[in-house]
């Protein structure tokens, strides 16, 4: 069976634009996949920002600065004299 030209220019025709499709197809798939990443690069951007902050806070929190006074004032301790200090025999590690 012989093709006449006007056939096989629509065939040729039809190839080119399925493969087109197929192109604009992936480069769409993959512009999508770029714009997913950079959103969960910035989503993980400011989580990292937010532990940086709470370790800062945690630290503050722990300090001997905030401590102490706040152990005077709601347990009424205090800084022992060195008469008050005493030492217990125990392991090393």
């Amino acid at each position: 069976m012989r093709l006449s030209g006007l056939t096989l220019t629509a065939l040729a025709i039809a190839t080119l634009l399925a493969a087109l499709s197929l192109v604009t197809w992936r480069q769409t798939r993959s512009l999508d996949a770029l714009a997913e990443l950079e959103r969960i690069e910035r989503e993980i951007s400011l989580v990292e920002a937010e532990r940086g902050e709470l370790e800062r806070r945690i630290q503050s929190l722990e300090s001997r600065g905030r401590v102490v006074p706040a152990a005077r004032e709601m347990l009424g301790m205090h800084t022992p004299s060195a008469s008050e200090i005493i030492l217990l025999p125990g392991e090393t590690r």
